[in-house]
């Protein structure tokens, strides 16, 4: 082999890996991204250390809807995530007395919590451009009820969790 098709190869492959390299940040930063669940907060739904393809590309063209389970920076450390259900989006009152949670004034059904939830929160219109967030395990998460994480803005959502691909016997699309 010639010197000359020898370096027309490892160009070939250099130009390769660029572009393998740039659309996998392209992806990573715009698509989606993987996430690991850190703590017991959205049990039984999402559990410790389950790998979640969240994406990133679907709040660019709606809004989150009640019910979507998304990750967003928490409030108070922009360098740590949150995973949490939408509970109520802009324009909803949201209130929680004696352990059930109230949607607009209708008792919300919620299949996908363990127990009721204690403690109390007073009626609260969710303002334009946030959502109120808790996580699955009600009496087990730091959400909006609380002063240091509130009404979550949208644009400290980086994206609805779509699917739990890690451990492989979980695998399963959210809703």
């Amino acid at each position: 082999m010639s010197n000359t098709n020898l370096g027309e190869e490892v160009k070939d492959w250099i130009v390769s890996i660029l572009i393998a390299v740039v659309l996998a940040f392209f992806i990573r930063y715009f698509i989606v991204e993987l996430y690991m669940v850190e703590g017991p907060s959205m049990r039984p739904t999402l559990v410790n250390s389950e790998r979640l393809v969240v994406n990133k590309f679907i709040y660019r063209f709606k809004a989150p809807e009640k019910g979507d389970v998304l990750v967003f920076r928490y409030p108070k450390d922009p360098s740590r995530d949150f995973i949490k259900r939408v509970i109520a989006v802009a324009g909803d009152t949201i209130e929680i007395k004696e352990g059930r949670v109230f949607l607009n004034g209708q008792l919300l059904n919620e299949t996908y919590i363990l127990e009721k939830t204690r403690g109390s929160y007073p009626l609260a219109t969710v303002p334009a451009g946030h959502v109120f967030v808790m996580g699955d395990n009600r009496n087990n998460s730091e959400d909006s009820r609380f002063r240091d994480v509130g009404f979550v803005p949208l644009e400290m959502i980086k994206g609805k969790a779509v699917m739990i691909f890690w451990p492989i016997d979980q695998l399963k699309t959210l809703p």
